[in-house]
Parts: structure tokens; sequence; C-alpha cells
């Protein structure tokens, strides 16, 4: 008995000292690009919803072969178009980055965590109730963009990779010739 109580005094302090006693599991989303792994910390306890999704998306093999249509330097790039990013032909019809998938748009799930490098943050129009599938990760801080977009994850690992990604034509609002693609995306590390 004695065992019994002291575990579970141990388990109120740690509790007191994360703040949670049952803090939920860690998870990851990998995507492989050309110069190697890139792994994403999913924010499941910020936007569950969106997480959801993309772990919907990533296990489906829908995110496989989607192209970076958007990168705009000192920005971010921009992927996650599974309905027209992945063929080239779309490219050349200028229809890249105007789809999501076939799953209903996403309600907002705005939070308090700020937009830093290396931060994974949904897309959406102008209708902040508008995300799907497509999102960004950001080479560099953006404050304007706290509290306007969903945040879902941040890179733990291989940004140097993401940082490697073609670059777009930033009079052209970071569109990309001949884009780098998503060779693979999974759930876990």
């Amino acid at each position: 008995m004695k065992i019994l109580q002291l575990a579970f005094a141990g388990a109120l302090v740690l509790a007191s000292v994360t703040g949670n006693a049952f803090a939920q599991a860690k998870e990851y989303l990998t995507i492989q690009l050309k110069d190697g792994p890139v792994v994403i910390e999913l924010a499941s306890d910020v936007a569950p919803k969106h997480v959801a999704r993309l772990k919907e998306l990533a296990a489906a093999g829908e995110y496989n072969n989607v192209a970076f249509h958007r990168v705009i330097p000192g920005f971010m790039a921009q992927t996650g178009d599974v309905q027209y990013g992945n063929m080239e032909k779309n490219f050349q019809a200028g229809m890249a980055g105007m789809g999501g998938s076939s799953k209903p748009d996403l309600e907002a799930e705005f939070s308090k965590v700020p937009f830093a490098r290396g931060t994974v943050g949904m897309a959406r129009s102008q209708d902040p109730n508008s995300a799907n599938s497509q999102f960004f990760i950001m080479f560099a801080p953006g404050d304007f963009l706290n509290g306007q977009y969903t945040v879902v994850g941040q890179v733990v690992e291989g940004m140097e990779n993401v940082d490697k990604i073609k670059m777009g034509d930033e009079a052209n609002n970071g569109s990309v010739t001949d884009p780098d693609r998503m060779i693979s995306v999974k759930v876990g590390k």
C-alpha cells in the first residue's frame, strides 16, 4: 500500500511540474525531401482537427509526390495541394495551389502559438474557416500571422532540408517552376 501511495504522490508531483498528469504522447509527421527527412512535432493539443486531417491524408498517401508550389525566400514554403499539386500539367495550367482534398474545409483553430522559424501552419483563403489540406513551413518568424492562421506543428529535425527547397519567383507570389516535391509523407518518425 505504501508503494502505491508513493507512486501516486510521485505522479502528482510530476503533474504539477508538467501541468498534466496524463500528458498527451507526442505525435510526428515525417516528410521525405530530396535532401533528406523533415520531422514535424504535431500540435494535437492546439489544433486537434487540423492535425487529424494531416495524419489522415498522410496515412492515405495523398501527400506523396505533392509539390511545394509556393516558396518565398525569407518567408515560407507552401505545399499540400493534394488535388492539383502532384502533376506537372497542373503547374503549366496555373492550377497548383488552388485545390485541397476531397474532405470538407476545417473551422479555424487559432491559438497563441507564435509563427517562428520552423512553425508549420495551415494555408487558407480569405475565409478563416477554409483550411483543408495545404500547409506551410516558416523559413523565418512571421508575427503578422499570429492568431490569423492555425498552427499545426513545429519542425524538430531537418530544418536544413527545408532551407534547400527550391525557391519561387517573389515577383509572382512565390510561384515555383519545376518545383521540389514531398517524396513521401508518413505519420511518425
